[in-house]
């Protein structure tokens, strides 16, 4: 049973983080004139100082721990908002809830399309489109861990809505529909034919297509989520679009590789980014040329911009011209492929003394256990 939550009234400005601040008046506010909220969420809403008429709009979802303005400044949402102009729409879990602050991803009743929180931040981007003047064509959604799993979850049940979507070390939609079978998937996808993975955001709706484009981020020693999950939102989302070409191989600016699958028109429709050495948590660089975000637990300094990577490829910004093919790059299969290391400091991941501390841990980050 939901209980109300307490909505203050209060303003939170974000702090600097050595990208251009937003101004004195851009601040994460907290807005209560959005219905329905049968997930009983918090609505928190970013504009910067400058936002132009017709701005795109950015969901960012925080991961288990998390508060919606912390995961927001650290990953580098607000700064770079303020710097490209688009709105950035927080929406926040409440302990009422779920005790650790976990979007309900694996619960039927918050995952389903007019139910729960789905319902709840669905109504949270309508309400800020009509407000602000905002442009219906650029809406995305991107989040972390749990935030990452409740992004696929808006991708299936409302795809009309979001052109684009990135998930990091999230799992694909369909996972599980209960406590148990999270945990599962968490350490291993369903086994699941393709066709199946598809069938499960086919009928999360009516929609008959065309499907947001997705990004997926994933490090390849996530104890957390393991990379078995990130490889299954892969191939639901291949097979949702009907992709049958193998991937290209991509050379990012820092000099890594990733994967791009390209629709019939030639254009990038889904990317795969397997982070080497990397454990559970969003990609960042927060010093140098293209920094952005603030590094803190679950935001982890590899030397990657994950976030300002994210808005290039969606379009927002200077356009994604600083990417190319690597020569003899068509991969022959969907597996992974070797990955150059990542620049920067990757932090190897925690590691525990005993299975059951393994194991709890990954129940907490999960949102599975109190």
């Amino acid at each position: 049973m939901r209980h109300p939550s307490h909505r203050p009234g209060s303003s939170v400005g974000p702090s600097g983080n050595g990208s251009r601040p937003a101004g004195r008046r851009a601040l994460l506010t907290d807005e209560v004139g959005f219905a329905p909220n049968p997930g009983d969420l918090r609505m928190k809403l970013f504009l910067p100082e400058t936002l132009p008429a017709g701005a795109p709009l950015v969901v960012v979802l925080h991961g288990c721990t998390q508060t919606a303005v912390g995961y927001a400044h650290g990953a580098g949402w607000l700064a770079l908002a303020a710097e490209l102009g688009f709105a950035v729409l927080c929406p926040e879990q409440t302990r009422a809830n779920n005790a650790n602050l976990c979007f309900n991803w694996f619960q039927p009743g918050d995952t389903t399309r007019d139910a729960g929180e789905a319902a709840s931040i669905h109504a949270m981007v309508q309400w800020a489109l009509r407000k602000h003047d905002l442009d219906r064509r650029r809406v995305f959604v991107t989040g972390l861990s749990a935030g990452g799993a409740m992004t696929a979850v808006m991708l299936a049940t409302y795809p009309e809505t979001f052109a684009a979507g990135a998930v990091i070390a999230g799992l694909a939609y369909g996972s599980a529909h209960s406590m148990p079978e999270a945990f599962a998937a968490m350490t291993q996808a369903p086994a699941r034919p393709d066709r199946n993975w598809g069938d499960s955001v086919r009928g999360a709706s009516d929609h008959a297509g065309g499907w947001p484009r997705l990004s997926i981020w994933h490090g390849t020693h996530d104890a957390t989520v393991r990379p078995a999950a990130g490889e299954a939102l892969l191939r639901q989302w291949i097979d949702v679009h009907g992709l049958m070409d193998a991937p290209i191989r991509m050379r990012a600016p820092d000099g890594r590789f990733y994967e791009v699958w390209r629709g019939p028109d030639g254009q990038p429709v889904i990317e795969m980014h397997r982070i080497r050495d990397m454990g559970h948590g969003t990609p960042l660089k927060p010093n140098g040329e293209g920094g952005n975000g603030t590094a803190g637990p679950f935001l982890l300094d590899v030397g990657i911009a994950s976030s300002r990577e994210i808005v290039r490829h969606w379009g927002i910004g200077s356009p994604a011209t600083d990417t190319m093919p690597e020569p003899g790059s068509v991969v022959a299969e969907r597996g992974p492929i070797s990955r150059e290391p990542a620049r920067g400091r990757p932090k190897a991941p925690a590691t525990s003394d005993t299975v059951t501390a393994v194991i709890e841990n990954a129940l907490r980050s999960a949102g599975l256990l109190r």
